[in-house]
């Protein structure tokens, strides 16, 4: 199919940009990589009466580096991350988990404010952000506001980015050197989506955990950082039986979908798996 009639508009930059949104936030759609939107209007899923593209607007693609924060632009391609952007267990995270993102082309065209717009469940950079306590800067012709990812995801393919406002930036808190990270989903082919996945961070002192992040992804409405798990992790031996264990609590307190690609149970017994081995990658890292 193809998509149904629409106006065009390819603002330059921001301030274009927010006029647009701001005039056509009743009929329009903003466009960034399209790897979504585009296959959502080729079957009239989405029918916007206006496009807006956003790749135009440069002031959008950039990676920032403070003290405490890395500060991505919501432009900015998926392929940015193939290397580490910062130094640390951060950096190292973000490359770890971008060869997940379906295939090669489309990590050069999909951008990250996308992908966490779209809030599809099984989106990795939506566990990232739930995982990491990422903060959301959203803007509109009214001005900027600032959004704890704990409020920003609201279901599946659901955000708090209302009509006439669009994603500017992400804030990602850094870990500091003491953390390992790990990261680990399950999908029948490569690139495709995934059923399961698990992002873990880790802390070992003294053979024991002291501090940990787990998030989960696929297995509900929207990736979700696990705050039972951590508090199951932190004093317990960084070992394989305590990392099974985990596994085991965590298949019991998601409640997946079932679809064509797996049913819930299947789903459930996935979340195990995923969520030790994410945690054996991570403890590996903490302690080497």
């Amino acid at each position: 199919m193809k998509p149904a009639a629409f106006s065009y508009e390819s603002p330059s930059t921001l301030a274009e940009a927010m006029k647009l949104i701001k005039a056509n936030a009743a009929d329009g759609r903003v466009i960034a990589g399209g790897q979504s939107l585009v296959a959502a209007m080729n079957f009239r899923l989405a029918r916007p009466d206006v496009l807006i593209d956003l790749n135009g607007v440069k002031e959008l693609d950039f990676i920032e580096e403070t003290p405490g924060e890395l500060v991505i632009g919501a432009m900015t391609r998926h392929a940015a991350f193939h290397k580490p952007v910062c130094d640390g267990p951060l950096g190292r995270l973000l490359s770890k988990v971008v060869p997940n993102i379906a295939h090669y082309p489309i990590r050069n065209r999909g951008t990250f404010g996308g992908s966490l717009c779209h809030a599809d469940p099984a989106s990795e950079w939506c566990v990232v952000a739930a995982t990491l306590d990422a903060t959301m800067k959203i803007g509109s012709a009214a001005g900027d506001r600032e959004v704890p990812v704990a409020d920003f995801f609201r279901g599946s393919f659901t955000t708090a980015v209302e009509p006439g406002e669009i994603l500017i930036a992400i804030r990602l808190p850094k870990l500091d050197a003491g953390w390992g990270t790990g990261f680990y989903e399950y999908s029948r082919r490569k690139g495709d989506f995934a059923l399961a996945m698990a992002l873990t961070a880790l802390r070992v002192e003294g053979g024991a955990i002291s501090a940990a992040r787990v998030g989960l992804g696929g297995v509900a409405d929207h990736g979700k950082r696990m705050a039972d798990l951590e508090a199951a992790l932190v004093g317990k031996p960084a070992t394989a039986e305590t990392f099974a264990e985990v596994g085991k609590l965590a298949s019991t307190l998601v409640s997946p979908y079932g679809d064509i690609h797996g049913s819930a149970e299947y789903r459930r017994d996935l979340t195990a798996t995923v969520v030790a081995r994410a945690l054996a990658e991570a403890a590996d890292e903490a302690t080497a």
